[in-house]
């Protein structure tokens, strides 16, 4: 008898703290433990007679049924009362949710009015007012209200070719802050024996109207062809999607005449300094113009491929190739004058900037 009186005993001191942890309110299921059933199993030491009762046959005498409410958690949390869940432990609809859909402007967030600027200037108490506006002053140059300049060469090569060789440039300079900009632009071409077939200087007025669009307006004046005109300027310059750098510009002359320009470029990074740059520029004229050889309509194409060599971001060597085209009646005074309407290049020459 007493073999099996402790072997009972032995038998529930080892099964009632590991029932006891897992009925425990708000503690996790622990792993390898086992969910306790509905009614825990009698106890070994009951009598037999107890332990085999019979269920109830009719269903009024079951015992009732628990309210429908969610379950709690893992763990014994109750879901309901988190931030953002509603009482079934859902998230609620986008639409009821500040700054979704559905929700009135006033509401969206990021329309609220931004705070007033501070007046209560702390350190005016203690140190001479004039002396703190001075270094506020200081601060606001130095943080977008400061004068900036820059000096570019994009273009400055000898061009290869049958016949006469030749060389070009292109290049501007500016100075200003970050919406207005005085810039100065000058491009041109001559050939070796010959000197300057085409040369023009432009001096702008430069205003931001986006983060990546200026808009210019200036004037134009040309040394080469003669007899020389001058233009009133209307153009804008920036950097498209996909960064595509794109400039146009309208020319009105002191003779009544209408030109237009458009250039574009794109930047193809192969390694970090190795860069390979299609370009194209084509040139317009509203009406023939026989005194300087221009013609109506689309004068002339120039499509380029350049590949250059960053030394350092300021300075890069740079070969590639150049076809320039004369089309429409600006073809046909080329060829009055002796000349070959269309041209191509092998080029080398330098990217600068400082």
């Amino acid at each position: 008898m007493k073999p099996v009186v402790l072997t009972a005993a032995f038998v529930l001191a080892a099964t009632t703290p590991a029932f006891a942890q897992s009925s425990m309110p708000g503690m996790p299921n622990m792993p390898g433990m086992q969910h306790p059933q509905t009614q825990p199993a009698p106890p070994q030491h009951q009598p037999a007679h107890r332990r085999h009762r019979r269920a109830p046959a009719h269903p009024s005498a079951t015992a009732p049924a628990p309210p429908s409410t969610p379950a709690p958690a893992q763990g014994g949390q109750d879901m309901s009362a988190m931030p953002g869940m509603t009482q079934s432990g859902q998230t609620p609809p986008a639409s009821s949710m500040p700054g979704m859909p559905g929700m009135s402007t006033e509401e969206a967030v990021g329309n609220a009015p931004p705070p007033p600027v501070p007046t209560d200037r702390a350190a005016d108490q203690y140190f001479d007012p004039r002396v703190m506006a001075a270094a506020r002053d200081q601060v606001q140059r130095e943080h977008g209200g400061s004068i900036i300049s820059k000096v570019m060469l994009n273009l400055g090569e000898y061009q290869w070719r049958d016949g006469e060789d030749g060389y070009r440039w292109e290049g501007q300079a500016w100075i200003g802050g970050d919406i207005h900009r005085l810039v100065i632009k000058s491009e041109g071409e001559a050939g070796v024996n010959t000197g300057v077939s085409a040369g023009e200087i432009q001096a702008l007025y430069s205003r931001a109207i986006t983060p990546y669009f200026d808009v210019q307006v200036g004037v134009r004046q040309d040394f080469e062809p003669q007899p020389r005109r001058t233009y009133a300027v209307l153009g804008v310059e920036g950097v498209a999607p996909y960064w595509f750098e794109v400039n146009g510009a309208l020319f009105l002359s002191n003779h009544g005449e209408i030109l237009g320009r458009l250039e574009g470029s794109y930047d193809l990074r192969l390694t970090q300094r190795l860069i390979l740059q299609p370009r194209v520029e084509t040139n317009l004229a509203a009406e023939n113009i026989p005194e300087i050889g221009i013609g109506a309509g689309v004068s002339n194409v120039e499509l380029g491929l350049r590949l250059r060599y960053e030394i350092r971001r300021e300075f890069a060597p740079y070969v590639g190739i150049s076809f320039d085209r004369k089309l429409g009646d600006t073809a046909d005074f080329a060829r009055a004058d002796g000349e070959d309407p269309s041209q191509a290049s092998v080029v080398f020459g330098l990217r600068a900037w400082f």
